[in-house]
């Protein structure tokens, strides 16, 4: 069994109102991107790794890696997210029997989760990781008015990593591409496939870096785990 592990990191950031993209960022002196990526390239349980980024980005993170003496496949995104994703799955090797899909704008999931990830999904087969929402979500129409309440019990707020076989999602990624599908999530592919997909418990620390904020949440976070 191998488990593989595709990082997406070709967005471009646009709400951070920055020039270069995100993952560049300083977070605890270190860019966003080097943390996240040493969580997996350090893991045990991880045999390869896929990171997807945009063409802009591509000359940079191939001499950062150079410079950290890490090595991974580094392939180009493509127009949406599931196309980077489409690209990274076609890069990993055919022994891949389960993958991680991780967004690289992710830096705080824990060795531990991804470990569980791992051993859960040889059951599950499709899996991701979620907490339960705080607010009250409202369904909102065109035109501003509010069209329902959703019972806030039965919704959760997805992260990533997501697990999943490595035959199921290749199968879910070629079949939307086939009917032209688009979905915001791989586990959206998956379920439209007809296929049953577990979630597990995740961290409201695992936030995304997206808005300005967040980078100094980011850095509450990293000083908390050190015991500052």
């Amino acid at each position: 069994m191998s488990t593989g592990v595709v990082i997406v990191a070709a967005g471009s950031g646009k709400r951070m109102r920055g020039q270069r993209n995100k993952l560049w960022l300083p977070l605890a002196g270190e860019p966003i991107l080097a943390h996240t990526v040493r969580l997996f390239t350090t893991h045990q349980d991880v045999d390869q790794i896929v990171l997807v980024v945009s063409e802009q980005d591509h000359a940079d993170v191939l001499t950062w890696l150079q410079k950290e003496a890490i090595q991974l496949t580094v392939v180009l995104g493509g127009v949406e997210r599931q196309d980077s994703v489409r690209n990274g799955l076609a890069a990993l090797s055919a022994d891949c029997t389960y993958v991680l899909v991780h967004d690289a704008a992710r830096p705080f999931i824990t060795r531990e989760q991804i470990s569980a990830m791992i051993r859960q999904v040889e059951h599950d087969q499709a899996m991701i990781m979620a907490v339960p929402v705080k607010d009250t979500i409202k369904v909102v129409g065109p035109t501003g008015i509010v069209e329902s309440t959703p019972a806030r019990e039965s919704l959760w707020a997805v992260q990533t990593p997501q697990a999943f076989r490595m035959s199921l999602l290749r199968d879910a990624h070629e079949a939307a591409q086939r009917a032209r599908k688009m979905g915001t999530d791989d586990a959206m592919l998956v379920e439209w496939l007809g296929h049953p997909v577990k979630v597990m418990p995740g961290s409201y620390e695992n936030i995304k870096i997206t808005t300005p904020d967040d980078i100094w949440l980011g850095e509450e976070i990293l000083r908390k785990r050190k015991g500052e």
